[in-house]
């Protein structure tokens, strides 16, 4: 079973394609059975449509690695 630390370790690649397919059904599988990292998903995923939209809304500094932590911090309890 793959962790959710390595899940959002390995996201942008999941999201971009280039996970090898052994890996990439690993998290398929994950996220199947993990509503948080699912939200993390969907939220990234939103994320970058906001931010390649012709529309640039610019992020807060430091936006990504504070949800990064947050959600790290609720995963280990």
């Amino acid at each position: 079973m793959i962790s959710c630390e390595h899940v959002i370790h390995e996201l942008s690649s999941y999201i971009d394609g280039d996970s090898d397919p052994e890996l990439r059904q690993a998290i398929e599988r994950h996220l199947r059975g993990c509503r948080r990292c699912s939200v993390v998903l969907d939220s990234t995923r939103k994320l970058l449509l906001i931010y390649g939209d012709e529309d640039v809304l610019e992020v807060p500094a430091g936006y990504f690695e504070r949800l990064r932590t947050s959600f790290l911090a609720r995963v280990s309890r």
